[in-house]
């Protein structure tokens, strides 16, 4: 008898540990049924919920597979404001679920799970998310800057904490690490094979710091994939990457998706490609909610998209144009004749930036009227539009620092800019930092990194007349007014809590009935009030609400040079192609309010009554001023742009090559394929 019994312990674990782990093999990896989703916990105050703690994705159900027949390769596609980002931290089992039983991961609690990795059980740990919004931080350092600066990218001296692409991959990103953070070798096994197919070779050794933005996307793709999740979250990874870089990224995640190592999502904006690859969609809709998902072709189906193919909303086509004849600005596609221009504000002679035996930027010769100078040859006078373009890590960033005086080489470089040098000649000054931060806008991915989010929007729009981001602005009425009159044109875009005007009677609303049909009521604010802009920080907002905002703080001063490095990036193409339109022609033009097939969207004249009220009259850019943009994407180059430089890829030895267009770039056949050349 005794003998049995300690035989049946044995039996009653082992039929325990069955019933623990299933098999795993049909269960889905996430599985979301009739769900609704909170940031805190739901009261029972009603209303005031609604507007404090509003429901996420009421009554969502999703699924998806651990495996199938043929493999699901989803997409989440919507614009900022839709909540792409909420989706995926759902995914990995953040927010409150209720009923709380409706949200599970039965794949992870399978036994293959608990063989292949026990730490994968955790969602957190088996779904990875790979975000590049300032929420998330757009760097490699988590995210803090504290203590950095602009400038530190550029420096030859390097502290402690400059840790590398290799010490950042492998995690050793704090100094003294203890040997339980170091990891063990099974975890670097796929080492190489990450680095080689990110293209990240040439990069192992250099500083974090000094990577271009797309390379930075890059080395946080790779990290992801060392962790060897089981689904692996790309939120807008295609943002910021150049042409030549795009053709490669989406055959590689292709093949880790295909191959479930690991299983990818994506999320995108309704104007970027889709994969071919790509077969489930989930459309969000307004107000955190999932508007259409599904197979493919069902959703397209649901939208209207007749063909198998998904077209991204373009300026020529969802977007609409005035005519045949016009850029999407109102611009003719042609120029009448060329525009004057004025004194050189920047000029490069023989530049060269190396560190050590390293050139990163002028490692070629030019043809100058006939004789063949060395390194790079620049001049950008008043009234000039020039756009920079090239691969990413090919040094146009490198190429703004010298302009924005942030790369200390500036001061040693044969470099002038609004007729002086950094330091003092003999019988001529110098000219100080303050000075040119005063007569330059700058909008870039770096300055959305290193700005305070803890700043009100409407103190991040005035710091365009502080010496640094935390100084106090140096304002005066004219200025008040000024930003008063930005933030009410924006403020459909920049208010989280704005609410178009409801047209009832004529007697009600009086002119604003009678302009109703010429302009959209929702892309502008006829409110005087802008006290919203100082409660609300700027860290809050959406990712394309904060672009918007520091494409606002380079331009509202006027400056001799304007300067946006990617700022249109990340931005829906409707807030897009309007900050295009207000850089253009500022208050005067606006979009129409009809947008169809049969009733394009149209660029009229801003109704008189508009621009009768105070401070409401703002034109574009000044004959005068200047304009330098950076942009991998086509659409995000303004009308505006005629002149041209490309950067040869980094290590490759090639030449800059330089070009001018005679009218705006959407308007000029194979005018992008001429930019990228064999690159594109």
């Amino acid at each position: 008898m005794r003998r049995y019994a300690s035989v049946l312990p044995r039996i009653k674990c082992q039929s325990l540990h069955r019933k623990c782990y299933s098999t795993g093999r049909d269960d889905p990896i996430i599985r979301i049924n009739n769900a609704t989703f909170y940031r805190q916990h739901p009261t029972s105050t009603g209303a005031e919920d609604a507007q404090t703690n509003p429901s996420l994705f009421p009554q969502l159900t999703f699924k998806l597979l651990s495996s199938s027949p043929k493999n699901q390769h989803w997409a989440i596609i919507g614009s900022s404001s839709t909540g792409k980002t909420t989706f995926f931290e759902i995914l990995r089992g953040q927010h409150l679920c209720f009923p709380p039983t409706a949200r599970s991961y039965p794949f992870l609690s399978s036994r293959e799970i608990e063989q292949k990795d026990h730490r994968l059980r955790n969602p957190s740990r088996a779904i990875q998310y790979v975000g590049f919004s300032g929420k998330y931080g757009g760097g490699l350092r988590g995210g803090s800057t504290a203590g950095a600066y602009l400038s530190a990218r550029y420096e030859s001296r390097r502290e402690e904490t400059d840790f590398t692409v290799l010490d950042y991959l492998k995690g050793n990103t704090v100094l003294n690490p203890s040997t339980e953070n170091l990891g063990s070798s099974d975890e670097y096994n796929g080492l190489e094979r990450v680095i080689s197919d990110l293209n990240l070779e040439e990069l192992v050794d250099m500083p974090v710091g000094n990577l271009s933005n797309g390379q930075t996307r890059r080395a946080k793709i790779a990290r992801a994939l060392l962790d060897r999740p089981e689904i692996l979250l790309l939120d807008e990874p295609f943002m910021g990457l150049d042409p030549p870089t795009l053709k490669t990224i989406s055959p590689l995640l292709f093949k880790l998706a295909e191959a479930q190592a690991p299983r990818i999502l994506l999320s995108l904006r309704p104007q970027d490609s889709l994969p071919d690859w790509i077969t489930h969609i989930v459309y969000l809709g307004p107000e955190l909610r999932v508007a259409h998902q599904g197979p493919k072709s069902e959703v397209f189906r649901a939208l209207g998209i007749e063909k198998t193919a998904y077209k991204p909303a373009s300026s020529a086509g969802v977007t609409g144009i005035k005519g045949p004849s016009q850029s999407r600005e109102g611009l003719p596609l042609q120029d009448e004749s060329p525009k004057s221009v004025g004194q050189p504000i920047v000029e490069m002679r023989d530049v060269c930036v190396k560190y050590g035996d390293k050139v990163v930027l002028g490692n070629w010769q030019e043809d100058i009227n006939g004789e063949q100078r060395q390194r790079l040859q620049w001049t950008v006078r008043r009234g000039e539009r020039w756009g920079i373009f090239g691969p990413n890590g090919s040094g146009k960033t490198t190429l703004l620092s010298l302009i924005c005086s942030d790369h200390p080489q500036s001061y040693s470089l044969p470099i002038r800019l609004f007729s002086h040098s950094r330091l003092p000649q003999p019988g001529t000054p110098g000219i100080s930092i303050f000075d040119l931060q005063s007569r330059i806008g700058h909008s870039s991915p770096e300055t959305h990194n290193f700005f305070p989010k803890h700043l009100s929007l409407r103190r991040c729009i005035e710091s365009a007349w502080s010496d640094t981001f935390l100084s106090p602005p140096s304002l005066t009425y004219e200025r008040d007014i000024l930003v008063d009159t930005h933030l009410r044109w924006f403020e459909p875009d920049l208010n989280p809590a704005y609410q178009a005007p409801i047209l009832r009677n004529a007697q009600s609303t009086g002119f604003l009935r009678h302009a109703a049909h010429l302009l959209d009521l929702n892309t502008m604010s006829t409110s005087t009030a802008t006290d919203w802009a100082s409660t609300i920080p700027f860290g809050s907002l959406p990712f394309s609400a904060q672009r918007t905002a520091l494409f606002l703080r380079a331009l509202i001063k006027s400056p001799d040079l304007l300067v946006l490095d990617e700022a249109f990036s990340g931005m829906d193409s409707a807030l897009r192609d309007k900050c295009l339109l207000f850089l253009t022609w500022g208050t005067t033009k606006t979009y129409s309010k009809s947008n169809t097939k049969k009733n394009p969207r149209r660029v009229n004249d801003t109704p008189g009554w508009v621009l009768e009220l105070e401070g409401m009259k703002v034109g574009g850019l000044r004959e005068d001023q200047a304009l330098i943009v950076v942009s991998h994407v086509k659409e995000e180059v303004p009308g505006v742009v005629r002149d041209w430089i490309c950067l040869p890829e980094a290590g490759t030895g090639g030449r800059a090559r330089f070009g001018r267009f005679g009218g705006p770039l959407e308007g000029v056949r194979g005018g992008w394929e001429e930019i990228w050349g064999s690159m594109g």
